[in-house]
């Protein structure tokens, strides 16, 4: 079994409540004219996790009524627009028809009301149709916004196992692309689907209301639109794969080549890459060429469908009008419903692979959230009339939020046991006790379980057996918060943020005074480089790290861990990336900071752990030895020969050299 630092890393295996790896959706435009989305991969269950994206809207009942009322009323009052200006017509050819009889000729005034009336509707329906947007607009974000804030809480409530077995691309994409496809998902198909589907309903009551055998007739050629974009469809969604795939490629080899920039410098292969490039550049421009070029024989396809149409109603229209059964008014507004009733058919098709998407990213971001969460804390919170209030009293542990003044960091373990895996044991029936002020180092070959130990104390993982004290409380009786509040770590990967040297250093303790960083910064030699940036404190820190040297990176983590005042330290393997001479600075920085606490010190370099205090020597999951550095070596066992085999070999250059 492998070790696994709390801040990178992966393990394998899948535990009950992990979520699936699925292959990332990728979102695009479809095939159809209104574009669409395609997917790598659908949704493994599509009823069930539509109709649960559906109940998150349930917060925002009434606005989706709203929404629902006014497409209705938008959608109507737009379908009526063809039968009134119908109507205008009629006025126009009756008036046409009086006048080569004699008559009065065109009544302008009823026209005038007539047209009056046609723009009145068709404004109202537009202001209701942006009302409708508007309102929509906002239960889409408020339900996207209410999404995020769940997975934030939810990422706040998994344990550290979950973020070791998870990839970080996979989670990242499920937490911003996933959700950013639900959103454009929501706002999309809300909206088009429920005009165009009201639309459909409106104009075919419409088309039958004004002529059954023309509507008939109309009807015929839905079928044949439909199985015309349904095999369009169909063949362009390879050639979207395909393109995605290949843009996939091409994005990965450009990334890997811009990072390893200098590699590919040094060892002079920049024809190669080149090449590479210009194969799957060649290769994506193909694709996309397909791609684009199928999807838009949708158009075309239609139109000549829609002309087809067209004819057919002109001819059989034509013949009503001749025989007296339907008035020329009429004929124009079926005609304009023809058209109008073909356009939502498509977008309805083009929407059906963006729905499939968001759909298929919701089922994803709902796996996250479905996750088995970490094991809660202690009933009530630090504070009066709590669980933790009592145990403070027995014990005579101070408030937790009191950083350094908590105890004296003792550190017990009693017969603990542990297993990442089920079938395969750890660390079993382990048992130790680290001193108050005593510097513990952990040492032991890879995977021994050196870093696993200082996690359990975190309570980054929950132990299978066994107990662990600090200054005689259960750390399982301690909010999490109460316990990490009394813990200073300093990792061998430096994190920094954006912002400045200040802000970093004050992360561990955001209420230090200036006095206070900068004694902290004295302390752990930060004050001697950052005299010599331009903007001293206020340097920005970009890119985590920017031009900060590792040394210089690593100075930064330790004042921050110096400043937080903790009662007990974690060193893990603070030191391993840096040069002798920084290393002799990061080690007069730690002994300044292990003064007076408690402090587990990993380390593979042995030679900055010789004035420990307790040497524990680990292999398997097991302390095998235990003691001082003299000691141990006198004895002969796992720690001498680690000893041995560091030094010897250094021995043998020097003799060589």
């Amino acid at each position: 079994m492998s070790e696994q630092n709390p801040s990178t890393g992966s393990r394998t295996g899948t535990p009950k409540g992990q979520l699936q790896v699925t292959e990332r959706v990728v979102r695009q435009h479809g095939p159809g004219p209104m574009g669409g989305g395609m997917v790598g991969q659908k949704a493994h269950d599509f009823t069930s996790s539509s109709r649960r994206l559906v109940r998150r809207l349930t917060p925002q009942r009434n606005a989706v009524l709203g929404v629902l009322a006014l497409a209705i009323v938008s959608v109507f009052l737009m379908s009526l627009g063809p039968r009134l200006l119908g109507h205008a017509t009629n006025v126009i050819v009756a008036g046409w028809v009086s006048m080569r009889a004699g008559g009065p000729g065109i009544d302008f005034t009823a026209l005038a009301h007539k047209l009056e009336l046609v723009f009145a509707v068709y404004v109202l329906g537009s202001l209701l149709s942006a009302s409708q947007g508007w309102l929509l607009n906002g239960v889409v974000q408020r339900t996207v916004w209410q999404l995020r804030a769940d997975v934030e809480d939810k990422v706040n409530r998994l344990p550290l196992e979950y973020f070791d077995r998870q990839p970080r691309g996979e989670l990242l994409s499920r937490v911003t692309n996933d959700i950013d496809n639900v959103s454009q998902t929501l706002q999309q198909t809300m909206s088009q689907l429920l005009t165009s589907l009201l639309t459909v309903v409106f104009v075919l009551v419409q088309m039958f209301w004004i002529s059954p055998l023309l509507a008939l007739v109309a009807l015929v050629c839905v079928p044949i639109a439909m199985l015309v974009t349904g095999n369009v469809m169909k063949r362009s969604q390879g050639q979207f794969i395909a393109q995605w795939r290949r843009t996939g490629a091409l994005n990965a080899h450009i990334e890997e080549t811009f990072s390893g920039h200098d590699l590919v410098t040094v060892f002079g292969r920049q024809e190669e890459v080149e090449e590479t490039f210009r194969e799957q550049n060649e290769g994506l421009y193909e694709a996309s060429f397909k791609a684009q070029f199928v999807s838009g024989l949708i158009m075309p396809l239609m139109m000549f469908v829609g002309n087809l149409q067209f004819v057919v109603v002109a001819v059989v229209g034509g013949l009503r009008v001749s025989s007296g059964h339907i008035t020329v008014g009429d004929l124009q507004a079926f005609i304009q419903y023809s058209r109008q009733f073909t356009q939502p058919l498509t977008t309805v098709a083009s929407m059906t692979n963006l729905l499939q998407s968001g759909v298929a990213s919701a089922e994803r971001v709902f796996e996250l959230l479905d996750a088995e969460e970490q094991l809660p804390d202690v009933a009530g919170s630090p504070g009066e009339g709590s669980a933790w209030s009592a145990i403070q009293v027995a014990s005579g542990v101070g408030e937790p939020s009191v950083r350094g003044a908590t105890g004296d960091g003792e550190v017990r373990f009693e017969h603990v046991g542990f297993r990442y895996d089920e079938d395969k044991p750890l660390i079993e029936d382990l048992s130790l006790v680290a001193s108050p002020g005593q510097t513990v180092a952990i040492v032991g070959p890879t995977g021994a379980g050196k870093t696993t130990l200082v996690n359990l104390i975190m309570r980054f993982y929950e132990l299978r057996g066994g107990r662990i004290t600090l200054d005689g409380v259960d750390i399982t009786a301690m909010p999490r918060a109460a316990l990490r509040s009394r813990i200073g770590m300093v990792l061998q990967d430096t994190w920094l943020f954006e912002g400045t040297i200040r802000d970093n250093i004050v992360y561990g303790r955001p209420d230090a005074t200036e006095e206070e960083m900068l004694a902290a910064a004295r302390a752990t030699f930060v004050d001697r480089f950052v005299h010599s940036l331009p903007d001293g404190y206020d340097t920005m820190i970009e890119g985590d790290g920017g031009k900060l040297s590792a040394g210089e990176r690593q100075l930064l983590t330790i004042a921050r861990a110096f400043l937080a005042q903790p009662d007990l330290l974690i060193l893990d393997e603070a030191t391993s990336s840096v040069d002798t001479r920084t290393e002799l600075l990061l080690q007069q920085a730690m002994a300044a900071l292990r003064t007076d606490r408690t402090s587990f010190v990993i380390a593979h370099r042995l030679s900055t752990i010789r004035d420990a205090d307790l040497i524990l020597v680990m292999e398997d999951g097991s302390i095998v030895e235990q003691g001082d550095h003299e000691s141990l070596l006198a004895a002969g066992g796992a720690y001498a020969r680690l000893y041995r085999s560091q030094f010897a070999g250094a021995v043998g250059e020097e003799v060589v050299a």
